[in-house]
């Protein structure tokens, strides 16, 4: 292995199940597409089964892909596409939890939670307890979620108006959402570690040029030409820490891999560290508590 970890580092996936969150554009379709090309099955979990079709046939001929509706911002939709991937596998060696909105406007999903926590976190946490036993008794399984610099941006937890009816502040509810991903996957390896099966790992992409900027600030999108070669890369680049945290044969549960350059913005894949309070542990717990109350969702660890 060289110096640097790339794509060329992912061992072959022949035989392993993936499913990819949000893979019909940016860091999910190249992620899912490293694990394609290196002959793994890979199921899209997207929200426009159009668009997901469109990204499939972007594969290659031997590709062994297929589609998911999934709209993680309905509990009834996380619950169906769960029935369905039931029915349609045998297992899973890899949930990669990477779908996610970013800044927009003040909406509430169908379940009416706020719009980042409920797609980027509950979501997510409802489809990962649901899959969670087509996981359990596969040796090396992992669960990847997908978090973000973002969550050391004004971000706290707050269990006060988590769904911020009170007031709106999409770069703090965005930090809030991100940090409930980071969060959630600590814990679940917490839950997860004394059945030694599955593991838990996060990464973040660092600065990543993907369609999920579209929802910034004006002053950002102005900015975005000059600033963007400086402190951003490519999706293909933002992928990697997923893709290593995801395939790398000595990745543990616990830990969280992003790009390992200043700020953490971009670079190459490395172990880093994420704020301290992100390693709360009581915070994570209650959290976990709440997500199953807002859910309906109980795991089948812990």
């Amino acid at each position: 292995m060289g110096k640097h970890w790339t794509d060329r580092d992912v061992p072959g996936q022949q035989g392993r199940v993936a499913v990819v969150t949000g893979a019909n554009t940016g860091l999910g379709f190249e992620t899912a597409k490293v694990l394609a090309d290196r002959g793994a099955t890979v199921v899209l979990a997207v929200r426009d089964v159009e668009k997901g079709k469109q990204a499939a046939a972007r594969f290659g001929a031997k590709a062994d892909v297929t589609v998911q509706q999934l709209d993680l911002a309905s509990l009834e939709s996380v619950r169906t596409a769960a029935a369905d991937l039931h029915a349609t596998l045998p297992k899973i060696d890899l949930l990669i939890n990477n779908a996610g909105v970013m800044y927009p406007p003040r909406q509430t999903t169908r379940d009416g939670f706020e719009l980042q926590f409920g797609t980027n976190h509950l979501g997510h946490f409802a489809l990962t307890g649901l899959l969670l036993d087509l996981l359990l008794p596969v040796a090396g399984s992992r669960v990847v979620t997908v978090a973000s610099i973002a969550h050391r941006i004004r971000a706290e937890i707050h269990f006060d108006d988590l769904q911020w009816e009170n007031s709106y502040d999409r770069v703090a509810a965005y930090g809030q959402a991100k940090l409930a991903n980071l969060m959630f996957g600590y814990e679940l390896q917490r839950r997860l570690a004394p059945h030694g099966t599955t593991a838990s790992i996060a990464a973040h992409p660092g600065v990543a040029r993907t369609e999920l900027m579209r929802n910034s600030p004006a002053v950002v999108r102005a900015l975005a030409p000059a600033v963007a070669p400086l402190i951003s890369h490519s999706a293909e680049r933002g992928a990697l820490p997923i893709l290593r945290a995801a395939t790398d044969p000595g990745a543990l549960g616990g830990q969280y891999y992003g790009p390992d350059g200043p700020g953490g913005y971009r670079g190459h894949p490395e172990v880093v560290a994420s704020t301290p309070q992100s390693y709360d542990v009581a915070t994570q717990q209650r959290l976990w508590t709440v997500s199953e109350e807002l859910t309906g969702v109980k795991f089948p660890v812990g």
